[in-house]
């Protein structure tokens, strides 16, 4: 190898290693841009921010050691143009992340070319919603997204039990995207937006009153204002003039506020004066030494450059905002990565005479590992925990929540995802289990100077009449008539027409007659067009059911209701033989043995000590009959001596006052009552039975029968009219009419006030009542409510009644008189058997008793010396005989107890005495020795 050759190869080798050296070499400068605009309340606080943050990160040894920070600043001008022709500047100096954009509507669309070009995009003040990962995967947000903060104000709504809100909000994507996100709230809180008012991007005060004034026309007084700080003020200057900030109305405002109220230095008071009352959110940052130093440092840049605006909260999130991209880039580079840019292929048409430059615009080859560094970002910063969830949001939103009173505003409360509103600060909460059911905030002074909560809600000043829907019966006149809908009449009209009168605020009506007055219109049809805003009421006999309360709303019922059965009875006439109806054939057979049946045991447990049972068979079987059927009238004259028949007698005596009460009582109705000629007492006789049932046409009836009872719908037969009703049922089944019907007692109270030949059968089996429906949610419904409950207070409601219902009913309504039945032994076998155990139990005690003697008196006869009878009897005793056994137990029992006694003894002294000789015969021999 010659010498020029080996020292071009040393030059190589030299070439190749100082090229190895500087790829692992750290750079010395990596450029960050950012993009808002500079004169703005959010630019003018993130401009000092993002430059403190900037000298803080170059000035720290720990971050990015040996590299510096540069920031490359571009003005978006508040115009969604020169923001994203801006944007495209910026893109061209090879910056590794862009701090911005600070507007909504330029995220969307810088966020294409972040994606293409592989920058990540970490804006801290685009809040719109819509700005998700899932579509822009290299926009990362480092302030709270309007989602949360949404739900922070549907948690306020919710918190005063307001059900409707008016959105006021900045026609733009960050507007339709919070309101959106408001609208999904609200639904989970059983509230919504009842209008929305847009106000155009850079409206003047005209157009700004205009929107205002057509809202002040809506029903709502909850007023949410979602626009940009810089025209925001502008809403209340108007909404001042049009007296929209005063007592009733509430107005809650989004943090746009808050960070115009923080940056005005000197605030004005004329301004002050137009948002009294007002409360309005602002992002939560927690009290640190860190944010306190940052403050200090921010007012004296601010002193120095002569700023007059202050800090708010989005310059918090600004400087941790770059505190994030320099960790992430130094992160990025200790990992042993490089910076390098690389050229798209699809942008190099500059050959084709394109003054556009497209190809300046470069791919950052190492933007997915960044982007993956940025989301693994966690330290504490000035705002707090700096951190990303697994949906990219910042982990742990909170808000405060300010009341605007006087030159300033205080707090009274907070709202974090954790635990809803509470009075602690989130950052304590965080380390309790959420609890989100104990929602609290302290007391706000509302628009008015006034402290008791507002209605927020009142009956729309749009000249709209209240549309309501009003059933045209074919029957059932009383109820409702309609002759037109200017000729509205009946109770429930009354009703309606005295509760809107006891409203705290005029309210017009307009009736809207629904059917044709020959057929009865369906009622949950008439429910589902006030569902479909077809109409705004429903008026007359609405039934509060299931299937209405799923997609309406009910007032409190002014008219008790359930559902019973009607059917025809007749008037039976008495017969010569009517004392036999009121028990069966098989009671009266039953009752007619255990009289004998007690007779016979009394007599048993009596015949051995009492004379009154003793004597002749004949006049002892006429003795237990007498003294059987006796008792029946408790005129017996025997006494009765025994323990055990005492026993059984106490026992009997109250079986007959059962027994004889029972048929006093049923013989009575027996002779009085009306009896149904189809055999339904009730509905378990209706259900079992095949028979024809009718009900009124277009209720609630049919699908419950159908549904609840499993009655086959070939049984029913649809009713509209009362002559109907009448003419159904005096047919009957036979006759092509029906065995019964079944409707709501209101119903059938005043169809039995003109026909007296049917009666309520069985017990009312439903429990429900009459309301008015109207919208689901609707205020309307909860102030009807109340005047109802005014009305029933104070006696208007019944006399309304008494006007309508003064038709005189039949003679008698007491279902008691209906369809008497004849008692069997089933009403009375559980009494009937604790009387025969007793007896049972007698006869048990008593024969045991007589074994026992009749044992001992055997022995007494065997041992003993038989007197002349009882040798009579030995010699007649047939020899080996178990049927003389039998016989001689039979005459024990028929002896008296005290003949028995007698014996006995005599026998016991009989044998001491021919002891007491024997001893003396054995004793005289030995004497006569001595």
């Amino acid at each position: 190898m010659g010498a020029a050759q080996l020292v071009a190869w040393f030059l190589a080798l030299a070439a190749a290693a100082g090229a190895v050296s500087a790829a692992g070499a750290r750079p010395s400068e990596v450029a960050v841009g950012a993009l808002f605009t500079y004169d703005s309340t959010i630019g003018r606080a993130a401009r000092l921010a993002i430059e403190l943050a900037v000298d803080d990160v170059n000035a720290d040894g720990t971050v990015l050691a040996g590299t510096k920070l540069s920031l490359k600043s571009h003005d978006t001008n508040c115009s969604a143009f020169l923001g994203t022709v801006e944007a495209l500047q910026l893109m061209k100096e090879n910056v590794v992340a862009v701090i911005g954009p600070q507007s909504s509507g330029i995220g969307h669309v810088i966020s294409h070319v972040a994606n293409e070009l592989h920058v990540p995009l970490l804006s801290f003040a685009a809040t719109d919603p819509t700005l998700s990962a899932l579509e822009y995967p290299y926009f990362l947000r480092t302030t709270i997204s309007d989602y949360f903060q949404m739900n922070a104000v549907a948690s306020i709504v919710d918190y005063y039990q307001w059900k409707r809100v008016t959105a006021i909000y900045v026609d733009d994507d960050y507007g339709r995207g919070g309101v959106s996100a408001l609208g999904d709230a609200l639904a989970t809180k059983r509230a919504m937006i009842s209008y929305k008012a847009a106000i155009p991007p850079n409206s003047n005060s005209d157009v700004i009153s205009d929107v205002l004034f057509r809202a002040n026309m809506m029903e709502s007084r909850v007023m949410v204002v979602h626009v940009n700080p810089d025209t925001g003020m502008r809403i209340f200057s108007a909404a001042n003039k049009l007296q929209m900030v005063a007592s009733g109305y509430v107005w809650i405002v989004t943090d746009w506020l808050a960070a115009d109220l923080d940056s005005s230095a000197s605030r004005d008071l004329k301004d002050m004066s137009h948002i009294q009352g007002l409360i309005v959110l602002r992002q939560h940052t927690p009290e640190s030494d860190a944010k306190n130093k940052f403050i200090s440092k921010w007012n004296t840049m601010a002193r120095n450059r002569s700023v007059t605006s202050g800090l708010n909260s989005y310059g918090f999130y600004a400087y941790d905002c770059v505190w994030t991209v320099a960790r992430a880039i130094d992160q990025f580079l200790n990992s042993g990565q490089q910076i390098n840019f690389s050229t798209d292929p699809r942008l190099h048409n500059d050959s084709n005479g394109s003054t556009l430059r497209l190809s300046t615009l470069k791919i950052f080859d190492g933007g997915e590992l960044m982007l993956q560094q940025l989301l693994l970002t966690n330290f504490t910063g000035v705002t707090g925990p700096v951190q990303f969830g697994s949906d990219r949001n910042l982990v742990w939103p909170a808000y405060d929540i300010l009341n605007v009173g006087g030159s300033g505003f205080r707090l009274i409360g907070y709202w974090s995802n954790h635990s809803g509103l509470s009075v602690a600060a989130p950052e304590i909460l965080y380390h309790k289990p959420p609890n989100t059911s104990a929602q609290q905030l302290y007391n706000v002074l509302w628009p008015g100077d006034s402290t008791t909560t507002p209605r927020g809600w009142v009956f729309r000043k749009n000249g709209q009449a209240l549309r309501v829907g009003v059933p045209n019966k074919a029957s059932f006149k009383d109820l409702v008539s309609s002759r037109g809908p200017d000729n509205v009449t009946g109770y429930c009209i009354d009703v309606f027409n005295a509760a809107i009168k006891l409203l705290p605020y005029p309210v017009p009506v307009q009736f809207v007659t629904i059917g044709d007055g020959t057929k009865n219109p369906s009622y949950i049809d008439i429910v589902r067009m006030v569902a479909a805003n077809t109409l705004d009421a429903a008026v007359g006999d609405f039934a509060i059911v299931r299937n209405g309360t799923a997609i309406s709303e009910y007032t409190q019922p002014y008219v008790e209701a359930g559902l019973v059965i009607v059917a025809p009875v007749k008037q039976i006439t008495s017969s010569a033989w009517a004392f036999l109806k009121p028990f069966t054939l098989e009671m009266w057979c039953v009752t007619g043995a255990l009289f004998i049946l007690v007779g016979i045991v009394v007599w048993l447990l009596e015949h051995r000590i009492n004379e009154d049972f003793r004597g002749s068979p004949r006049r002892q079987v006429i003795t237990i009959f007498w003294f059987s059927f006796s008792t029946m009238f408790y005129s017996h004259r025997e006494n009765i001596t025994s323990a055990l028949g005492r026993f059984v007698l106490i026992i009997w005596l109250f079986v007959v006052l059962i027994i004889t009460s029972s048929y006093t009582a049923s013989l009575t109705s027996i002779l009085t009552v009306q009896q149904l000629d189809t055999g339904i007492t009730g509905l378990d006789s209706l259900i079992s039975s095949s028979l024809p049932i009718g009900y009124q046409n277009g209720k609630f009836t049919k699908k419950y029968l159908i549904q609840e009872l499993n009655i086959p719908k070939s049984r029913l037969v649809a009713l509209n009219t009362i002559q109907e009703y009448a003419d159904a049922l005096n047919r009957g089944p036979k006759y092509g009419g029906v065995a019964a019907i079944v409707d709501e007692k209101p119903y059938i109270d005043i169809f039995l006030s003109y026909y007296c030949n049917f009666r309520i059968v069985g017990q009312q089996f439903t429990r429900e009542g009459w309301g008015f429906a109207f919208q689901r949610d609707s205020p309307l419904a909860a102030d009807m409510s109340t005047a109802i409950l005014q009305l029933s207070e104070s006696g208007q409601l019944q006399r309304i009644h008494d006007e309508w219902f003064t038709r005189p009913g039949c003679a008698s309504d007491d279902e008691s008189q209906v369809g008497a039945t004849r008692l069997g032994v089933g009403s009375f076998s559980g009494l009937f058997l604790m009387c025969a155990l007793i007896c049972i139990f007698a006869l048990v005690v008593f024969f045991t008793r007589i074994c026992w003697q009749y044992n001992r008196y055997s022995s007494s006869e065997a041992a003993g010396e038989p007197s002349a009878a009882d040798a009579d009897a030995i010699q007649r005793r047939p020899s080996g005989s178990g049927l003389g056994s039998f016989r001689e137990l039979l005459q024990f029992v028929d002896k008296k107890e005290e003949e028995i006694r007698r014996t006995m003894k005599r026998r016991s002294s009989d044998k001491d005495n021919q002891a007491a000789g024997s001893s003396s015969s054995d004793a005289l021999p030995v004497t006569s020795a001595y």
